[in-house]
């Protein structure tokens, strides 16, 4: 990878395995538009990006090198060599194929709380309609950022809410009460992210499953996308079909370790395929 400043930003380039809008548009965030110039611009936590496409690398708007050292490069897994764990997974005919066709998914190494609320929010929920009221969140309880900007909300923010005005102007039923409930045990301290992380992958998930509304398929979106727990295997009804498609036996234990990563291409996979 070589970075450098340049029109006002940073451009990047010899970036293996990225393509943003694979990884931005896969159904791991939520905070991420493609605008009609081609550019993708974003939010995560508390900080906004416009990402450039362009001959040779990619262009980073608006931001200096620390920035881009202290939080983009942590924020796109740009430190994981991504070759390596594609050519092992190539090894299976499925993924081969998956891989073929998107080779440019990371995943992102979201902030643990922005993450908790967004799954929270996704379940039995299309992509389109999460994508607004994580907006609408932002939007209420969040700190401004300029342009009609919020950053993602803290658990504390979120706790400060009245349960019942909060459900309403979100418009997401019981979620909401879910969201406060969450917003509040984070705040007590009866969720340690970074005690989770270290724990086996069951026990990990049992303790998130502690947070109400948090049940085994949410837990494990948080393991992966919101702790970058790539033994996680989140398995909703697009992961259904293809385990029942090409891994009616079980998905092979040799790639246990980078299962949420190969979860991914699938996932992206069968959802553009159908």
């Amino acid at each position: 990878m070589i970075v450098s400043q340049r029109d006002g930003g940073i451009f990047v380039s010899d970036i293996g395995n990225f393509n943003p809008a694979e990884t931005l548009d896969c159904g791991q965030a939520f905070r991420w538009t493609l605008r009609d110039d081609g550019l993708f611009f974003g939010v995560a936590s508390n900080k906004k990006l416009l990402l450039q496409e362009i001959a040779g690398g990619f262009l980073f708007h608006g931001i200096d090198l620390d920035e881009f050292n202290d939080f983009w490069f942590h924020y796109f897994d740009f430190g994981t060599d991504y070759s390596e764990i594609l050519n092992r997974l190539s090894g299976d005919s499925t993924l081969k194929m998956a891989i073929k066709k998107f080779s440019g998914i990371r995943i992102l190494r979201q902030n643990s709380a922005e993450a908790t609320f967004s799954f929270i929010i996704s379940q039995n929920n299309n992509i389109p309609r999460i994508k607004k009221i994580v907006e609408k969140l932002s939007s209420l309880c969040g700190t401004p950022l300029g342009e009609n900007l919020f950053a993602f909300p803290t658990p504390e923010q979120i706790a400060s809410r009245n349960e019942e005005e909060l459900c309403r102007e979100l418009r997401c039923g019981y979620r909401g009460e879910y969201l406060i409930s969450t917003a509040r045990a984070l705040c007590d301290g009866k969720i340690d992210f970074d005690e989770i992380a270290s724990l086996p992958l069951k026990e990990a998930e049992k303790k998130l499953c502690e947070l109400k509304g948090v049940g085994p398929k949410v837990a494990q979106c948080i393991l992966l996308y919101g702790l970058h727990r790539t033994d996680a295997f989140p398995v909703d009804v697009w992961v259904k079909r293809i385990m029942e498609r090409f891994y009616p036996h079980g998905f092979p234990h040799m790639f246990n370790d980078v299962a949420g990563i190969a979860q991914q291409y699938l996932f992206h996979y069968i959802r553009n395929e159908s």
